[in-house]
């Protein structure tokens, strides 16, 4: 009998996993499903770039799974029952029931999704760029803001990296609109000194007025609220002030930090579940310097590295290679022809050094479209002759069957 590994999610990470276990085991031996809850890979990382009216090319996952053995199946996932290693779903075009599909080793990589933080009106008036959806309905609000002819506000609430590059691309992007970012700090305060100032070099570039020091505790249709009862226009409230990880993992059993992610050991294995992977913002692993990776590109490449190598590892009976689980910075774009590189220490403090300009903007996308390769060719370099499992790793018949 096979040895059934399921992927949650399909997104860099699973996508990347899914090949490389692919690429690694041998069919004889192994069964992988990609379960996801659309037909398409959405490229997270310019969902910034779709709002603001760009356009942004889908690619179907059964293309990109096509003759790499992955089996993908477009469903909903609604629980995780780590105890008898089974995953429940609703499939996308199914009868609507929740269905049964059983696992022998599980990859969690759900990722994350926007968080409101219970701030009164973000679920009902507010936009978001972490889904394709959502991202499509404020392209939508932006592109009628423009038909209208009369400007309109647009106000951005996050100064992290999804703040910063949604409002220079939307900025960038629709001159005629008017773009505020709402910051509860002071803009680019973990940059270094060059690097911030280049910020506000941009921010003033593009027309950006920057609301420091300032708290939104409400949406409404045309306006925010701040915690001092100041109001800001906003005919469109982008809400990036932070993301959460799905509650699924936290409702299953499995152990899970405060924040919902799955606690994982150094090979990203489930400390309390061992048939169990979590990779990306879904997992809770830690950084060398004792503190929990953050949610980012760069985190979920070096977690879900290593996820894929202990998977291969402990199944074939091989040595697990250990990945240094190290926080080394961001790229950030300020639009099309600018961007920032800032790479970080071992405490997470920004070195005295930057890359800025049009250097960081070229190298950012070059990053993206390596990515977006390798997404399209999971199996690239594919081996004639794959792992074989070690012995006794077979399908468990204590599992139950669909």
């Amino acid at each position: 009998m096979k040895h059934r590994i399921v992927v949650l999610g399909a997104g860099y990470a699973g996508v990347y996993a899914a090949g490389t276990l692919a690429r690694r085991l041998s069919p004889a031996d192994t069964a992988i499903t990609v379960v996801n809850a659309e037909p398409d890979f959405v490229e997270r990382m310019r969902l910034h770039q779709l709002a603001a009216g760009q356009d942004i090319a889908s690619r179907r996952l059964t293309d990109i799974f096509a003759g790499t053995g992955v089996k993908l199946r477009v469903a909903r996932v609604t629980a995780v029952d780590p105890g008898r290693g089974t995953v429940w779903m609703t499939e996308r075009d199914g009868d609507g029931l929740p269905h049964e599909l059983p696992y022998d080793t599980l990859l969690y990589t759900l990722g994350s999704a926007v968080a409101d933080h219970g701030v009164p009106g973000v679920a009902t008036y507010a936009f978001d760029v972490a889904g394709r959806p959502s991202a499509l309905r404020l392209r939508e609000r932006l592109d009628t803001l423009e038909a209208l002819g009369q400007g309109g506000n647009v106000l951005v609430v996050g100064e992290g990296l999804t703040g910063i590059e949604a409002a220079t691309e939307i900025a960038e992007s629709r001159p005629g609109l008017s773009v505020a970012l709402a910051a509860r700090g002071e803009l680019g305060a973990w940059l270094s000194p060059g690097a911030r100032g280049h910020l506000r070099r941009a921010f003033d570039r593009l027309g950006i007025t920057v609301h420091e020091h300032t708290t939104i505790e409400a949406v409404e249709p045309t306006r925010a609220i701040g915690a001092d009862g100041a109001s800001f226009a906003s005919d469109a409230t982008v809400w990036a002030a932070g993301f959460a990880v799905h509650p699924i993992a936290a409702a299953s059993g499995l152990e899970v930090a405060g924040t919902g992610r799955i606690v994982v050991d150094g090979t990203m294995r489930s400390v309390s579940h061992p048939d169990v992977y979590a990779a990306g913002d879904s997992a809770h692993a830690i950084d060398g310097n004792g503190r929990p990776l953050p949610m980012s590109c760069a985190s979920a490449g070096v977690t879900v590295r290593q996820a894929a190598d202990a998977i291969v590892g402990s199944l074939t009976g091989r040595k697990i290679p250990s990945t240094s689980l190290t926080y080394y910075g961001n790229h950030i774009s300020l639009g099309r022809r600018d961007g920032i590189m800032q790479l970080v220490d071992g405490e997470w403090h920004a070195k005295s050094w930057s890359v800025r300009g049009r250097t960081a903007a070229r190298t950012k996308a070059g990053i993206l479209r390596g990515a977006l390769w390798g997404v399209a060719h999971p199996t690239f370099g594919m081996p004639k002759r794959r792992r074989r499992l070690a012995t006794g790793l077979a399908r468990s018949t204590e599992r139950v069957a669909v």
